[in-house]
């Protein structure tokens, strides 16, 4: 055992002399394992990031909802021109869908406007402005830094008020909460009884809440929406296990609100969030796929080049090889000392595109795209540092190897 790690200590140094004899070289042969290395850690943590920020963002709204609509989030089986000819989902067919649904624990409708939102000489273009009743705070995972949502009287009497998500209030009132301030919407004066809580949710920025005002739904149709427009009836079940029961019980409503026979379609949809999860998991899953491909090919360019510099070392050295084989050294050390000096140039191209992808995920962060800097991705840069090495180094290290020492002193 001491004798191993004697030769083990002993390869290491050489292996260390070698690349120190050699920097120029050493450093162009790591470049490929430090642009895989960096690629592979920056996708990782691109992709742990975007997938925490869109289960973040979902998981604000509600993740035992049902959304009632005359669309289909993702087309369903109808083509989009049939979705257009449906009728709208009005505020009575909600009244009456209210009135007559026993399972769900929430109920409430909405619709929704792009505007801009001012407030003095701060403006923020493209705000997706949300109506809704009093009910919809009970469908949603949302929580207040300051303030409240609006009651049934403010909803009802299509009172000028609003709630605010962190962004638009950041962007609005830097130096402020902004609660009991004015907002203005095209021209209107709305007064700020809410600001919510920061959801951190990066993609999808119009539905994500932090970039979202809310007003009463009245309101909305007072002053920016027609009610012949259509809503959505936002439902939320009691539990998760609840979800299918609350789904059937809502098919069976509508087509009784809207008059459907037995053998007719339905001219409404059932969206659910696990088909919004479902598409985020095949779009991350694309992503990874192109990533991981992307990175694997500049891995392999960086192993291919290490193999190439370490047949190059084994030739330079032949008489060094020479030398030690007939003090003693067995085809295990020598094999061993040129596997170590592969997997040691690989470790320190690892460790420089680690830290490379570190300093790249702080200044990415800078510009609020999510990045997520994962432990596993530490293990991964030095697992894929240490295999390359191995892999890289192994026909270099067993044509060392087998060297006969007579022809190895005689190399000139």
């Amino acid at each position: 055992m001491n004798n191993y790690l004697f030769q083990l200590k002993e390869g290491l140094l050489i292996s260390l002399k070698a690349i120190r004899a050699n920097k120029a070289r050493s450093v162009l042969t790591t470049l490929g394992i430090v642009i895989g290395v960096t690629s592979v850690v920056l996708m990782s943590t691109a992709i742990a990031g975007i997938n925490k920020s869109f289960q973040s963002g979902v998981s604000s709204l509600g993740s035992d909802n049902i959304y009632i609509d005359k669309w289909s989030w993702f087309g369903g089986d109808l083509p989009w021109w049939k979705m257009r000819n449906r009728k709208p989902i009005k505020m009575d067919d909600y009244k009456e869908f209210k009135r007559l649904a026993k399972l769900p624990s929430a109920i409430a409708p909405s619709t929704f406007k792009t505007l801009n939102v001012k407030h003095g000489e701060n403006v923020v273009d493209g705000v997706l402005v949300l109506g809704s009743t009093s009910e919809y705070i009970n469908t949603t995972n949302l929580n207040f830094a300051n303030g409240r949502f609006f009651t049934e009287i403010e909803s009802k009497g299509a009172r000028n008020v609003a709630v605010i998500g962190s962004n638009v209030a950041k962007k609005l009132f830097p130096r402020g909460n902004g609660l009991n301030k004015t907002v203005s919407l095209k021209g209107i004066k709305y007064k700020v009884i809410g600001v919510l809580e920061e959801q951190g949710s990066w993609l999808m920025q119009n539905f994500n809440p932090d970039n979202q005002v809310f007003i009463p739904i009245e309101s909305m149709f007072k002053h920016f929406s027609s009610r012949r427009r259509g809503i959505t009836i936002n439902v939320r079940a009691p539990n998760s296990s609840m979800v299918d029961a609350i789904t059937e019980e809502a098919i069976t409503i509508m087509r009784r609100i809207r008059g459907l026979k037995y053998n007719e379609p339905n001219d409404f949809s059932i969206n659910k969030q696990d088909a919004l999860l479902k598409n985020i998991d095949q779009t991350i899953g694309i992503i990874k796929i192109g990533g991981f491909f992307i990175t694997g090919l500049s891995l392999f360019v960086g192993a291919i080049g290490i193999m190439n510099i370490m047949f190059v070392s084994v030739k330079e050295r032949t008489k060094e090889i020479g030398i030690r084989k007939a003090i003693g050294a067995t085809r295990k050390t020598i094999l061993g000392q040129f596997l170590a000096e592969a997997s040691l140039i690989c470790m320190i191209g690892g460790l420089i595109g680690l830290v490379l992808a570190i300093i790249g995920s702080m200044i990415i962060s800078q510009y609020d795209f999510p990045v997520s800097v994962q432990p596993g991705s530490v293990v991964l840069a030095i697992g894929i540092s240490l295999i390359t090495g191995i892999i890289s180094g192994l026909a270099p290290a067993y044509t060392a190897a087998k060297m006969d020492p007579v022809d190895a002193l005689r190399y000139e």
